[in-house]
């Protein structure tokens, strides 16, 4: 994906619903209405799957993925995140 694509969407205090799939064959992220659904081929350890879903998104916001907050679903596969 190119970076920025979903930069109409980086809007500050947007909240961002995610549904994560660690151990991906491949890297995707795609948009289901209000649901983002992102697959990240690392596997959910020590917070790995979290560090490469929080970049996937800020990559596809066009954003420094420091402005990611996690709010809820450490470690989840159902995970919400705000853009500060």
């Amino acid at each position: 994906m190119q970076k920025g694509a979903w930069a109409e969407l980086a809007v500050p205090g947007a909240e961002f619903s995610c549904k994560v799939t660690p151990r991906a064959r491949r890297r995707s992220i795609t948009r289901d209405g209000s649901m983002i659904k992102i697959s990240v081929t690392t596997p959910a350890e020590d917070g790995k799957a979290t560090a490469a879903v929080t970049e996937a998104l800020a990559h596809a916001l066009g954003v420094a993925k420091s402005r990611l907050t996690l709010l809820r679903g450490a470690i989840s596969r159902d995970k919400v995140f705000r853009l500060d």
